[in-house]
């Protein structure tokens, strides 16, 4: 079921013209009175009940607001313009926002894709697009869009480590876009039935559950070492292979394999220890 335009008329024109009818008709009815009878009542009787009948018919729509109408249960289409209008007094009507609204989900404890259990939460943006499909297609649906939001969610998580081993494959920690942008995904499929369109989803909160915390912040540190020292290492034997050329090209000094290998192992020590050297002056021969 797709939404479509409600048949309605401008509330104050509407108003007028009832006025006028209410009016004429009661002028009408006050000319067939009997003498013996009494005219206010008689006019009152019959023009109240007709006026309020018929003023069941006007309704405000506020802006970024439509109002879903159905005569006697069936659909009869939905009025999204603004101001005081008028329709038939036999419809029903129930107001539907359209404005943008925010819904953030409960902390959830998953599995990522290691198995390692996370905690992970996510605020998604929707709007209601079409109102027949949010009124008649789900029973209710904002508490739609929060549970397939967090089923989404759950679902996202599974799919992806919480921290990547190997930088060619992305994770929950270090790819943030691709993770929102999918997560986007998984929620806007399951809310298109229910007439809402998702505006954006991002992760919100994401660490690791507390029972593997402390175990796996000694992990991340162990490897941030190491990678910190691969770095180290790289940038030291490229400073070591320089040092030699220069000391070649320019003449300084000739050494032969083994001194070359005496050198290349101080400058190592120099450059990768992580405490600071205590130079020694050689007061002899280069050899001594």
């Amino acid at each position: 079921m797709n939404e479509r335009p409600a048949s309605s008329l401008p509330g104050i024109p509407a108003a007028l013209v009832l006025i006028v009818i209410v009016l004429l008709t009661g002028m009408g009815v006050l000319s067939q009175v009997t003498p013996g009878g009494n005219p206010a009542v008689a006019g009152a009787v019959v023009l109240i009940p007709i006026f309020a009948f018929l003023a069941k018919g006007f309704f405000q729509v506020q802006p970024n607001q439509g109002q879903v109408m159905q005569l006697f249960g069936k659909y009869a289409g939905t009025e999204r313009r603004e101001g005081l209008r008028w329709t038939n007094p036999f419809y029903s009507r129930r107001p539907v926002s359209l404005r943008v609204r925010n819904f953030e989900s409960s902390r959830l404890k998953v599995n990522d894709n290691d198995g390692n259990p996370i905690e992970i939460a996510a605020i998604v943006v929707w709007q209601v697009v079409d109102t027949a499909e949010a009124v008649f297609c789900v029973d209710d649906y904002e508490n739609f869009v929060q549970i397939q939001s967090e089923s989404a969610l759950r679902q996202m998580a599974q799919s992806y480590a919480y921290d990547a081993h190997d930088d060619s494959k992305p994770s929950l920690r270090s790819h943030g876009d691709e993770i929102n942008n999918h997560l986007r995904q998984e929620v806007e499929a399951r809310l298109t039935k229910a007439g809402v369109q998702v505006i954006e989803s991002r992760i919100s909160h994401l660490a690791y559950a507390q029972e593997i915390a402390q175990a796996m912040l000694q992990r991340q540190q162990a490897s941030a070492i190491v990678a910190a020292r691969e770095r180290i290492v790289e940038g030291a034997v490229g400073m070591v292979a320089m040092a030699l050329d220069q000391l070649r090209a320019q003449g300084v000094v000739e050494l032969d394999e083994e001194r070359k290998a005496a050198m290349v192992s101080n400058l190592l020590v120099v450059l990768c220890g992580d405490r600071s050297t205590q130079p020694v002056v050689n007061a002899g021969s280069l050899y001594n």
